[in-house]
């Protein structure tokens, strides 16, 4: 048995989870940006951005040819470890005049989705390249 064939569903698996993660990301966005986010300036267009980009990589990694996953599930890792990233720094010291607190509504769920995510999608980029 090959690598690649030991791999196959490990790889298949990452895909819907790292699909289901960025979906479950984009929904939190966009379940925010519907019940107020969208009159903060700045944040607001992040956040429909954001919800976009989460469902538009999740149904691109589930339909992307297999020698280009790798790729995609990259773009995912780094849109999920850069909105978790914003998600730290708005609770820590603001971003654009904006801070958010641990108690708002989603922010732990997001916090979660946001770092599993990363973590999937990288993991499915690392494997997904070496069966390229």
């Amino acid at each position: 048995m090959t690598t690649a064939t030991r791999t196959a569903p490990a790889v298949v698996a990452l895909r819907i989870a790292g699909a289901a993660l960025l979906a479950v990301m984009g929904a939190i966005h966009l379940d925010l940006w519907g019940d107020g986010y969208r009159t903060i300036d700045v944040i607001g267009p992040a956040f429909l951005l954001n919800a976009i980009a989460g469902f538009g990589l999740a149904v691109l990694l589930l339909v992307t040819p297999r020698p280009l996953v790798a790729w995609v599930a990259a773009l995912g890792a780094l849109t999920a470890a850069g909105t978790l990233a914003a998600l730290l720094l708005s609770t820590t010291v603001g971003l654009f005049g904006f801070t958010e607190s641990t108690a708002a509504a989603l922010w732990w769920e997001s916090f979660w989705v946001e770092l599993a995510a990363a973590v999937v999608l990288g993991v499915l980029a690392v494997l997904g390249r070496r069966r390229a």
